[in-house]
């Protein structure tokens, strides 16, 4: 019985799986570089599956999952220009880009390990006919359980879907059934055992033409045999597979664990004269206070930045995986949230439910000169937090979450 539907559709395996690297704007501006033309890398045709269950194996850590459009190929395709391309295209649906993020470091950007295990590419639940579809139209979303992880559209593509096959068609015969995996939009992430990944791909001009959902479960599998290249992560591999960006000249050096107790027993004032003598005169932070008298903090900085409050912003940023939730769901252990607000304490810029995803994730601390709701609660949760006041209002009362990990004032 046919494991997903191309091969149902096909009554064989498809002969190729091919990914693209990077193909979203809003990814690309995550990762920090656009491409100026499309890059590639196979995948194992024994990693199809459809709606199921993946295991990462025991001693992993990085599962990242990858919400994509698939196209999969009607008529073969060989020199064929970008125009006429679409016509070569048979069906559209939705993919999941599963790749071990512990192996990428073995193959060198091959992905043969890392994106090639078996159940690593669910396709599907239904393909859709391209007659049926506008390819300009198409959007993509992918669900971390119930909550909107990734949302974009083909109109977000730095290349459209008749270049990525007539590129490829000049160096190879696409056939009947090949797969394209065109590339996923920022919001991508990791996933642990025990959480469900959904996707699907719809048509944004009539939302009834979809795909449906593409349900993906993380299970807890055995561990890979003890040859061959070992799992292997380090800080940057982490920042990379949760999707945001690390640049050396952000890093320049790491705060180790006995410099960070050295500093923890060094006075405030103390560290205050040393900035100066070195020219930082203009880097604290005025106007804040602990929720809890007499909770310091020592860490290395991310970023967080608000815009003011307006409707159309707030409607485009606002809702789903915004930045605020990036920038919570992204900090790392012994690090330091830090929220530029402007100053405006008239609404929340944190509560609860964050602040306690912000400690579970090891954070050091959170710092904004912005306002706290649910400022006892928050404090209970037992992480530092310094704030400019304390207020009942939600986000959008005057704030949008813009982005993360940039320099702020």
């Amino acid at each position: 019985m046919a494991t997903d539907p191309i091969t149902a559709e096909l009554g064989h395996r498809p002969g190729k799986v091919i990914a693209v690297h990077l193909s979203y704007r809003s990814r690309a501006e995550q990762r920090g570089r656009v491409p100026q033309h499309p890059s590639y890398f196979l995948k194992t045709v024994s990693s199809l599956t459809g709606s199921g269950e993946v295991a990462r194996p025991a001693g992993t850590e990085l599962l990242g999952f990858e919400g994509e459009i698939a196209v999969v190929i009607g008529t073969p395709a060989r020199n064929v220009s970008p125009a006429d391309a679409w016509a070569h295209i048979g069906w559209v649906t939705a993919a999941n880009d599963l790749g071990l993020h512990d192996l990428r470091y073995a193959d060198k950007g091959a992905n043969v390990r890392s994106k090639g295990g078996d159940r690593y590419t669910p396709v599907g639940p239904r393909l859709l006919d391209t007659a049926t579809v506008d390819p300009r139209r198409l959007g993509v979303r992918t669900w971390l359980d119930d909550e909107l992880v990734q949302d974009d559209s083909t109109e977000g593509l730095l290349f459209d879907f008749g270049l990525m096959v007539a590129d490829l068609s000049r160096v190879m015969t696409l056939e009947r059934g090949d797969v394209i995996l065109t590339g996923t939009p920022a919001g991508a992430s990791v996933a642990q055992p025990g959480r469900r990944v959904a996707v699907e791909v719809y048509s944004l001009d009539d939302p009834s033409v979809t795909t449906g959902r593409l349900e993906t479960a993380v299970v807890e599998g055995p561990a890979l045999a003890g040859w061959g290249s070992p799992p292997r992560v380090d800080d940057a591999q982490r920042a990379d597979a949760s999707g945001r960006p690390t640049e050396p000249a952000e890093q320049p050096f790491v705060l180790t664990a006995e410099l960070r107790e050295r500093l923890s027993g060094v006075a405030v004032a103390t560290l205050s004269a040393q900035l100066r003598r070195r020219g930082y005169d203009t880097v604290s932070i005025d106007g804040v206070r602990p929720l809890v008298p007499g909770r310091g903090l020592v860490g290395t900085a991310r970023t967080l930045r608000f815009v003011p409050y307006r409707k159309d912003l707030f409607a485009a940023h606002g809702g789903g995986f915004n930045a605020q939730k990036q920038a919570v769901d992204s900090v790392g252990e012994g690090e330091v949230l830090v929220m530029e607000a402007r100053g405006d304490a008239t609404a929340g810029t944190l509560g609860d439910v964050l602040a306690l995803r912000a400690k579970v994730r090891g954070a050091a601390g959170i710092i904004t000169d912005g306002a706290v709701r649910d400022a006892v609660p928050v404090a209970e949760v037992g992480l530092p937090v310094y704030s400019a006041g304390t207020h009942p209002a939600v986000l959008g009362r005057r704030h949008v979450p813009w982005e993360t990990d940039v320099t702020i004032s």
